[in-house]
């Protein structure tokens, strides 16, 4: 341990004195960036003790977190890397970690608990059963087939809700409010579908009950969050602390909710949190701008072997390929959001993506392209093909999205799988390399966008390119 021991800021509450009002399903580093911040720094002022956050997981990584957190009396060590100087704290919002059981007993009995009015859940894109070609809810995925054959002990966060709710309704009780707080387009009525549908397969009429009566506020959240690794525990024992799940995260945060809780809230706005009824236009504008602008410079980093998004943004093709593409492709097609200066916005977000200090992986942003692509990409090519714009840019984003998935870099270096789909990507990629057009008949990625003849023809011809002549140069051609 170094020798000058930096300041680290504890709770500034009694947290013995804490009672729960919120169960949190996925403790991952975004979470424990973002809400429990949020809670902290609320109860820091002396408000809304009654919701702190009890902890709880369905996954076997989840015991693991369990394990780590429930060692150091359930904080977290949250690291700011500000460019001007990192600031960290222990947050104190987490008073429990259930138990990760099979059947999830232990969970469903905490949110059967008539002092839980939240349950809120951060478990990834991936994790809603949605059928990327219809962009509904997929009651036939294994899982959710499982939890409607065994309701009462069911494998899945929306089982697991379900049979929550249900018990609470025998029990005479108010339902809770579902609060998600993953990075998903109307995140709130996707998860809607996910427990009404969960529901549905084996109590129609509790499945109807639930439709009525539970709250699923939408909500838009925002804040750089890397994943963990030796450099992260490094920086956390420069603090003085051993910790081995420390979250480092960029000092922006923003997170807009719906006001529909029906047995109360906390009063976040006290912390900075913004309440609104326009919260879709909030999150359109985010994961346009901003995961869509991730996904045009994951690709060219990736495969120009850059480690870094900073990095990225310092190389001038990659940086003029992110503002050429989101200038003439992605704004114009943004509606306008409350209080807001979109061009200022994607401002920011250039200086977040340039922050050194995040040292966010381009690996990281290159992740889960089968799921991310379908939300963050394509849309904005629909809207710009609806108007009769221009998609070239956006071509080359899933031209070099393809290349990637190839498996190696412009120099040969192999890719590891990187996707959860990565296999069937991989042979696809190949053999798109002769016949481009198969790449693009992926209905659960592409819809019927991939059979615009200009968004076709624009792919196909970026595709070529980028095997005969690698990132650079095609990176150059398209800038002209």
């Amino acid at each position: 341990m170094p020798h000058t021991q930096m300041t680290v800021t504890l709770p500034q509450y009694d947290r013995s004195r804490l009672t729960p009002g919120i169960v949190h399903i996925g403790l991952g580093n975004f979470h424990r960036a973002h809400m429990a911040v949020y809670l902290d720094d609320l109860f820091n002022q002396g408000l809304g003790h009654d919701w702190a956050i009890i902890g709880a997981g369905v996954r076997a990584p989840d015991a693991r977190m369990r394990d780590a957190l429930k060692a150091q009396d359930c904080l977290s060590t949250v690291i700011e890397l500000d460019p001007a100087g990192k600031t960290c704290r222990r947050v104190g919002a987490m008073i429990d970690f259930l138990p990760v059981e099979a059947g999830n007993g232990p969970l469903i009995a905490a949110m059967t608990d008539p002092a839980i009015r939240i349950v809120s859940l951060t478990v990834t894109e991936g994790g809603y059963f949605i059928d990327a070609a219809t962009g509904a809810f997929d009651p036939t995925a294994p899982e959710i087939m499982a939890d409607a054959a065994n309701p009462s002990t069911p494998g899945t966060a929306f089982g697991a809700i379900v049979a929550a709710l249900k018990a609470r309704r025998a029990a005479g009780q108010p339902p809770f409010t579902v609060m998600c707080c993953d990075n998903l387009p109307g995140n709130g009525q996707v998860t809607r579908n996910a427990v009404v549908g969960t529901a549905r397969l084996s109590d129609p009429e509790l499945a109807a009950w639930i439709d009525a009566n539970v709250a699923f506020p939408n909500g838009m959240v925002d804040r750089i969050t890397p994943a963990t690794g030796p450099r992260e525990r490094a920086m956390a024992e420069s603090f003085g602390l051993t910790d081995p799940v420390p979250v480092t995260c960029e000092p922006f945060r923003q997170w807009v909710v719906e006001d529909h809780f029906p047995q109360g809230r906390p009063p976040l706005e006290q912390v900075g949190v913004t309440f609104s009824d326009h919260v879709h236009a909030y999150e359109m504008m985010k994961i346009r701008i901003l995961n869509g602008g991730h996904a045009i410079i994951a690709y060219p980093g990736g495969l120009m072997d850059i480690e870094y998004v900073h990095e990225a943004m310092a190389n001038p093709l990659i940086s003029a390929f992110l503002d050429k593409v989101e200038t003439e492709e992605v704004i114009p097609y943004v509606p306008p959001v409350p209080d807001t200066d979109i061009p200022a916005y994607y401002r920011l977000i250039r200086s977040r993506f340039s922050n050194p200090e995040v040292a966010d992986t381009e690996r990281r942003l290159c992740l889960d392209g089968s799921n991310r692509q379908p939300k963050f990409i394509v849309p904005s090519v629909r809207d710009a093909l609806a108007a009769g714009g221009s998609v070239r840019g956006l071509a080359l984003v899933s031209a070099l999205w393809c290349r990637y998935c190839a498996g190696s870099t412009d120099k040969g270096t192999p890719i590891p799988p990187n996707d959860p789909n990565w296999d069937a990507l991989n042979d696809r990629a190949l053999s798109a390399r002769a016949e481009p057009s198969v790449w693009l008949d992926q209905p659960a990625v592409y819809g019927d966008t991939a059979a615009n003849p200009a968004f076709a023809r624009a792919f196909e011809g970026w595709l070529r390119q980028l095997w005969a002549e690698g990132t650079a140069a095609t990176l150059r051609r398209y800038l002209g």
